[in-house]
C-alpha cells in the first residue's frame, strides 16, 4: 500500500468478506486488524483481494477470475442495480399513475419526461436514506454520495424502462388488464438488465458502485 486511498480500499475489500464486522488498516505497518463474528479463513481474505493489486504477506497467490467472470462482483453489482431499480420505479410509475389519474390531458411525451425526472429523484432519495441508516453517513454526506454515484446508470435504466413500457402498453396504465402488469414486469426486468454490465464494469475496474 502506498497511500491512504490504498488503505481505505483494502479496508473496504476485507470488510466485504462474510462474517467480518470491522476492519482497520494501518498504512505505516501494513497491518490489518479484523473483527469477525466467526472464524474466517485466510483464504477468504486472499480471494477477496485477488482482483486487486494487494496481497497478504506470506499467503499463496490466487489467480483472479477473468474480468467478466467474477461472480462476487456480479452479485454486488446486481444488488446495487436492484436498489437503483427500486428507487427509480417508485417515482417513475408513481408519476405516470398520478398524471393519468388526475391530468390525462398531459401529452405522452411530457409524461415520459416527468416520469424519468421523478424516477431519478426518488432513486437518489432512496439511496440517500440507505446510506444514512445502513452506512451511518450524515444526511449531507449521504445526499452528496448518492447524487455523485453513477447518474449514467440511472438515466439508462429510466430510459429503457419507459421505452419498454411504452412499446408494450402505449404508455397507458390499465390496472384491470393482466397484460399491463405483465408489461410492467418486463419493463422492470429490462430496466434492471440494461445498466448491469456498466455497473459491473465500474465496480470491477474502479471499485465504484452506482449504488
Amino acid at each position: 500500500m502506498t497511500c491512504a486511498g490504498c488503505a481505505a480500499k483494502v479496508e473496504y475489500v476485507l470488510g466485504t468478506v462474510k462474517g467480518v464486522q470491522k476492519v482497520q488498516v494501518n498504512l505505516e505497518t501494513a497491518v490489518a486488524e479484523i473483527e469477525s463474528q466467526t472464524t474466517v479463513s485466510e483464504n477468504a481474505f486472499v480471494a477477496a483481494l485477488a482482483p486487486y493489486k494487494y496481497r497478504i504477506a506470506g499467503a499463496a497467490h490466487v489467480q483472479p477470475p477473468a474480468f467478466w467472470s467474477d461472480a462476487a462482483v456480479w452479485k454486488r453489482a446486481s444488488f446495487n442495480t436492484l436498489n437503483c431499480l427500486i428507487g427509480c420505479s417508485i417515482g417513475d410509475f408513481g408519476m405516470i399513475i398520478y398524471l393519468q389519474a388526475y391530468h390525462p390531458e398531459v401529452s405522452m411525451t411530457t409524461q415520459m419526461i416527468l416520469a424519468v425526472v421523478a424516477g431519478l429523484t426518488t432513486s437518489v432519495l432512496f439511496e440517500t436514506t440507505l446510506l444514512r441508516f445502513r452506512e451511518k453517513f450524515s444526511w449531507p454526506a449521504a445526499l452528496r454520495t448518492a447524487f455523485s454515484m453513477s447518474f449514467i446508470s440511472m438515466v439508462v435504466m429510466e430510459v429503457v424502462m419507459n421505452a419498454t413500457d411504452f412499446m408494450l402498453t402505449g404508455g397507458k396504465a390499465a390496472f384491470g388488464n393482466p397484460m399491463y402488469w405483465t408489461a410492467l414486469v418486463i419493463a422492470m426486468v429490462a430496466g434492471f438488465l440494461a445498466p448491469l454490465p456498466y455497473n459491473y464494469y465500474k465496480l470491477k475496474k474502479y471499485n465504484k458502485a452506482c449504488h
